[in-house]
């Protein structure tokens, strides 16, 4: 599958928060590597309604996801600690984007009579990035959040998850990918064991 022609389908969304899935896009290489791809995670991901049209997204929305992406990273793999210049530095920079309103939403009745979520207007990239920078700090300054943060046990899996299991017990960012990856090599190695 060439990367660029990625659907939402084939993104990750499956670590808890919308900031962790924004992690997700840089295994297990970048993902993030067209502006059709965003468009495919930035709905993917909820933060706008599945029928939103993107069409206004450019390479400089591409390039600002990319550096929250960064910045989150940061904030998310350090312990804080006072006075380390890269962590406070990220941390200024997920603030400032944090401050900007995220897109405005609305109900809508739909041709069922349904409500529906709709956006106000097309959404702008600064609120888009608002929006995932808001989820950050909550996730941040929520002590229960941290500490269900865990790194997937998979091998070579540098995605970071939001533990909800009951028992706190998840190993893998997800028992289909990584968890079925370590059952299958488990097997193998039983099975060489049994032929030896």
């Amino acid at each position: 599958m060439a990367l660029s022609t990625a659907t939402p389908n084939e993104l990750r969304f499956d670590t808890g928060r919308i900031c962790l899935d924004l992690l997700t896009t840089t295994h297990p290489e970048e993902r993030l590597d067209s502006v059709d791809v965003l468009r495919a995670w930035i709905t993917g991901s909820g933060l706008v309604p599945a029928d939103t049209a993107l069409a206004h997204a450019d390479t400089g929305w591409l390039l600002a996801f990319r550096e929250l992406r960064a910045q989150v990273d940061r904030l998310v793999r350090c312990r804080p600690r006072p006075g380390v210049a890269t962590y406070d530095l990220a941390l200024a920079r997920v603030n400032d984007l944090a401050r900007t309103a995220p897109p405005a939403l609305r109900a809508v009745r739909g041709e069922d009579g349904r409500l529906l979520r709709r956006l106000d207007g097309p959404p702008c990239c600064a609120a888009l990035l608002a929006a995932v920078a808001r989820d950050a700090v909550d996730l941040l300054t929520d002590p229960v959040a941290r500490a269900a943060l865990r790194q997937c046990e998979g091998d070579n899996c540098p995605i970071v998850y939001l533990d909800t299991s009951r028992g706190r017990r998840r190993r893998w960012c997800s028992s289909e990918v990584c968890g079925n990856r370590e059952r299958v090599a488990r097997h193998r190695r039983r099975a060489a064991l049994a032929r030896a």
